[in-house]
């Protein structure tokens, strides 16, 4: 028998919980000897506002951006559709970084400003908000910790331009909360309604060329000034399409549909109830012709 014990890894993730004005010690920067080592394994999930800026930085469209430089993830047990930023074929390191460093360092996603803290938003039973929760990240390569620098949450936020991400993505991460804590039928949504969580996103520019159809434009009644804004600004285009994935997931109506498109759907409810109601007549007669001599 072998004597021998091994102690379990230890998670890079400390468990303590540190509120806004809790403060912590870390800095990071070039002289640093680990300077980039974070980037060089990488496993960082994408938001919509993180594809906005990377891809405004680049200069691609939207799908550019997801075809050349992310892969694709699922964010729950029922498939989700979701994006990691990719790596440099056959390794783990960020296809973005260069011997200069971050090669989008203004325009980094969310996850790499939040460095070395990790955010976690969650939502109490019967609560309409999800509220945010911070810990520190502590890897084995990381010097950043022994440096002689104290700051608090929020200052250490700030300075690392989270606030603006947060604030952005704030409501598609509630819309992927709300799902992940609805019942089955929220919980298990069509093929269709993955694409169109796929759509409203990350692909901000078939978004815009969606909502531009005739056949959208038909059903949604949209104010001459916001058609502007969303068929002009990626941001805006980015939280109609949160909107819309309410609206489409959850029933949240803040999309006005045209009252003639509403009229043809109550038509064609109509006319599906009667059909119904012509077989269920058919069927009632040809009972009665089959089996009405035995009674």
């Amino acid at each position: 028998m072998n004597s021998e014990t091994h102690s379990p890894p230890r998670s890079p993730i400390v468990p303590i919980q540190l509120g806004p004005d809790e403060r912590f010690r870390f800095r990071c920067h070039k002289g640093i000897a680990c300077f980039n080592k974070c980037c060089q394994n990488i496993d960082i999930t994408l938001t919509p506002y993180d594809i906005v800026r990377m891809k405004q930085h680049l200069g691609l469209s939207s799908r550019e951006f997801i075809d050349r430089y992310t892969v694709d993830c699922e964010l729950d047990s029922h498939g989700m559709p979701g994006l990691k930023l990719a790596t440099k074929p056959g390794s783990t390191e960020c296809v973005h970084l260069t011997p200069e460093g971050c090669g989008i360092y203004s325009d980094r996603p969310s996850a790499c400003r939040y460095y070395a803290l990790g955010l976690v938003s969650m939502r109490r039973k019967d609560s309409p908000v999800d509220e945010d929760s911070y810990f520190v990240v502590r890897e084995a390569h990381c010097l950043g910790h022994d440096e002689p620098v104290e700051q608090t949450v929020a200052e250490y936020r700030h300075a690392q331009g989270c606030d603006e991400y947060d604030a952005l993505n704030r409501e598609w991460r509630q819309i992927v909360l709300k799902k992940r804590s609805s019942g089955p039928t929220v919980g298990r949504p069509s093929p269709r309604s993955f694409e169109l969580f796929f759509l409203a996103s990350y692909d901000i520019d078939g978004l815009r060329a969606f909502v531009a159809s005739k056949r959208f434009q038909d059903l949604f009644d949209l104010p001459p000034t916001l058609m502007h804004e969303i068929m002009t600004d990626d941001v805006a285009m980015m939280k109609f399409g949160f909107r819309y994935l309410r609206q489409v997931l959850f029933g949240e109506t803040s999309i006005p549909v045209k009252s003639a498109a509403e009229q043809e759907r109550l038509e064609r409810v109509r006319e599906r109830a009667k059909d119904a109601d012509e077989r269920a007549r058919r069927l009632s007669e040809d009972h009665d012709r089959m089996y009405g001599s035995l009674e």
